[in-house]
């Protein structure tokens, strides 16, 4: 089952897919298997990127507040 260790984990991906990225069911059924493994690890990399931006953020905004306070 490409890369899924156990059932669970691929009905969980599915899950994840169709609640927070909007596919149906049947849009991931219908993928390929190399298809769906694709559009995973490009989803994996997107939210990676999106942490990094947010951490950035809380960092700066957090270098903000300090340099505020020791005005």
């Amino acid at each position: 089952m490409l890369g899924y260790d156990n059932l669970m984990n691929y009905f969980k991906t599915n899950f994840s897919l169709m609640q927070h990225h909007k596919y149906s069911l049947s849009d991931i059924e219908n993928m390929m298997p190399w298809e769906k493994f694709i559009y995973v690890d490009m989803l994996k990399q997107y939210i990676k990127h999106q942490e990094d931006m947010m951490r950035d953020q809380a960092a700066q905004q957090k270098a903000q507040s300090q340099l505020r306070r020791n005005r």
